[in-house]
């Protein structure tokens, strides 16, 4: 009778010892699907062409996978809390349910948008004026209607996008 009832608390700890491995590895796995686009497409380092695909594979995904994820996360901690008596074992069943509904709700944001603000009232100096240019930077120059204007790359790092109107028609340039 010892051994059969030592075999089966054994194996209910393994048990255990694993949802909690799995429940971490989900955890993790749903931060990841939700923080590796935003890590890939930094606005000051350079880009990559598999970089930029990988980024928007994953950001097109979240959503989906990390409403799987939080399911199963939430079924593990269902099944987790009732053996966990100690009430930090709660405080780490609560946290992992707290990150995977923040991943979820993040899945579902465009953090990409924060990340790039627009630059919506982009202030102008005439060509001869300018004394933070050199020759060898780079330019988005736009003409319309005989209108022109130039916005230096190295000045749109940050804001990725100039709403702007030029020649009476509003536009947006980016890069």
């Amino acid at each position: 009778m010892e051994e059969v009832l030592t075999k089966t608390y054994v194996g209910r700890g393994a048990g255990r010892r694993a949802a909690w491995i799995v429940l971490l590895i989900l955890v993790v796995a749903g931060l990841f699907v939700v923080l590796a686009p935003a890590w890939l497409i930094q606005p000051f380092r350079p880009q990559s062409e598999g970089g930029l695909a990988a980024s928007y594979t994953l950001r097109s995904w979240s959503p989906v996978l990390t409403l799987v994820n939080l399911i199963l996360v939430l079924a593990l901690v269902i099944w987790l809390w009732r053996g966990a008596g100690r009430w930090w074992l709660k405080g780490m069943l609560g946290l992992a349910l707290a990150l995977s509904l923040g991943a979820s709700w993040l899945a579902r944001q465009n953090h990409f948008e924060w990340m790039f603000k627009p630059l919506a009232n982009p202030a102008y100096a005439r060509a001869g004026e300018v004394d933070f240019l050199n020759d060898a930077d780079m330019v988005l120059a736009v003409e319309i209607k005989g209108e022109a204007v130039a916005y230096p790359v190295r000045l749109m790092a940050y804001h990725h996008l100039v709403v702007d109107t030029v020649g009476d028609t509003p536009i947006v340039a980016t890069y």
